[in-house]
């Protein structure tokens, strides 16, 4: 038997295809406006939620991360920086296995609080990749302190796509629990 049914690479292709093609077109537009790592942490982190909770199964978050490279590569070659985040999805799947919030994460204040937890490390560990990596000599990183400052910058959108995730998640069970009375 397979470990992912057909269900669940449906639901890990489209998250992965989301966050691809918005990192590949709409994420370089936010990065030259702002200047600001917000919009890559907060798609990712919803749609790497998303994914867990509608699979459920241990991979399937690293599978997405994967996938989403492998699609934003494509789209748009220069934008390497994504690798940051491929790494994000596999410390966030790990982190999210490890403390066994897969299943149903949204029945409990201290399950989504180490949800959000650990969007919030795995952004730092995107932060942190990215900064040293690829912008080490970015305006953003000379002009307000270095690395340290990028970190923040990426914890601050793995909190904000944290937060919108756990909502969605929480309004999706609502809307299923709703559906079966």
């Amino acid at each position: 038997m397979l470990y992912f049914t057909t269900r669940d690479i449906t639901a890990i292709i489209m998250c992965a295809a989301l966050w691809g093609v918005l990192s590949a077109y709409y994420a370089p537009i936010f990065w030259q406006a702002t200047h600001l790592p917000f919009f890559c942490d907060t798609v990712g982190i919803i749609l790497l939620i998303l994914v867990m909770w509608w699979v459920g199964k241990f991979g399937a978050i690293i599978t997405t991360g994967i996938i989403a490279t492998i699609i934003s590569l494509t789209l748009y070659p220069i934008g390497t920086q994504f690798l940051g985040f491929t790494a994000a999805s596999i410390v966030f799947d790990i982190l999210t296995g490890a403390i066994r919030i897969q299943k149903s994460p949204e029945k409990s204040i201290p399950k989504l609080t180490s949800l959000l937890l650990a969007a919030i490390a795995s952004t730092a560990v995107a932060g942190v990749i990215i900064g040293y990596i690829f912008t080490s000599s970015s305006f953003l990183l000379t002009m307000f302190g270095g690395i340290t400052f990028f970190v923040v910058l990426h914890i601050i959108g793995g909190a904000i796509g944290g937060t919108i995730g756990i909502t969605l998640i929480k309004a999706l069970s609502t809307r299923i629990n709703l559906q079966k009375m």
